[in-house]
């Protein structure tokens, strides 16, 4: 019986070494891209711009926004969802941002 290759199970020299190189060139590109998406501020906003949210890449809040039109006392409901859908706008688009820095 003929023996292939010189290298058992078809293995090559070098060849764990090499992938090991490689998934750590890859972790530092992913923790550059990660860096890269924290120091990037991203702007969510609802009710027609009346609340605005500045948040950076990290998912950290920076500052929130209210113009007085927005404030109603007898109708705080309405505010807590304004608020709560620039929050969540804000959110998704560092969302979708780490998606496509990361592929």
């Amino acid at each position: 019986m003929a023996k292939r290759g010189g290298y058992p199970m078809g293995a090559m020299p070098g060849g764990m070494s090499n992938m090991l190189k490689q998934a750590q060139r890859m972790q530092r590109r992913m923790e550059e891209q990660q860096e890269k998406l924290a120091a990037t501020e991203f702007t969510g906003t609802a009710g027609g711009g009346v609340v605005t949210i500045v948040a950076g890449g990290d998912k950290t809040v920076k500052s929130v926004s209210i113009k007085p039109e927005a404030v109603d006392p007898d109708d705080v409901e309405m505010l807590e969802d304004t608020i709560l859908a620039a929050i969540n706008d804000v959110f998704a688009q560092i969302d979708e941002a780490a998606s496509s820095m990361m592929g």
